[in-house]
């Protein structure tokens, strides 16, 4: 059997990525199609989305999947996790995971990679699978490219104190 993991084109992703952010200015568009793109091409995911930092929380920005937690406090499960530490979190079994926030019980496997400008956590881009074990250190590596280029050009010139979507 075939292993759907090995199939991910990160190079291609990353070109659908540029082509998409190239000349558009809008944060809340650019984030959309960032999220469906991802969602679209990563296989095995049950749920993608940006969780943007606000004071203390993190608060739910565009998504693919089925409704989600709005607020996570800073800290907290996974995602809260990895903006407190601003670093990525690639965690095979969530149930393993002390303080695990269970949004959809379904999900099993998750990563979770900081959107960082300037030194500044403005968020995380979540990404959930029902399978354990799911995400490998190539898709821990393309992901966080993906996400170096999404900030890069989707956030270029951003002023983290003026909020990000």
């Amino acid at each position: 059997m075939t292993d759907k993991r090995s199939e991910v084109d990160y190079d291609m992703l990353q070109r659908q990525l540029r082509a998409l952010l190239d000349g558009e200015s809008n944060r809340l568009a650019n984030t959309a199609n960032f999220v469906a793109l991802l969602f679209d091409d990563l296989p095995d995911i049950n749920w993608l989305g940006v969780y943007v930092l606000r004071g203390d929380e993190l608060v739910l920005g565009p998504f693919q999947g089925k409704p989600a937690c709005v607020r996570i406090p800073l800290g907290k499960g996974v995602c809260g996790s990895a903006a407190a530490q601003a670093t990525t979190l690639r965690v095979d079994n969530v149930h393993d995971f002390d303080g695990h926030i269970a949004c959809d019980p379904a999900s099993r496997s998750e990563l979770v990679v900081p959107l960082v400008v300037a030194g500044a956590v403005l968020g995380v881009l979540d990404i959930d699978s029902p399978t354990p074990g799911r995400f490998s250190g190539l898709d821990q590596s393309g992901v966080e490219s993906l996400c170096d280029t999404f900030v890069d050009s989707a956030l270029e010139n951003f002023d983290p104190g003026a909020g990000f979507i």
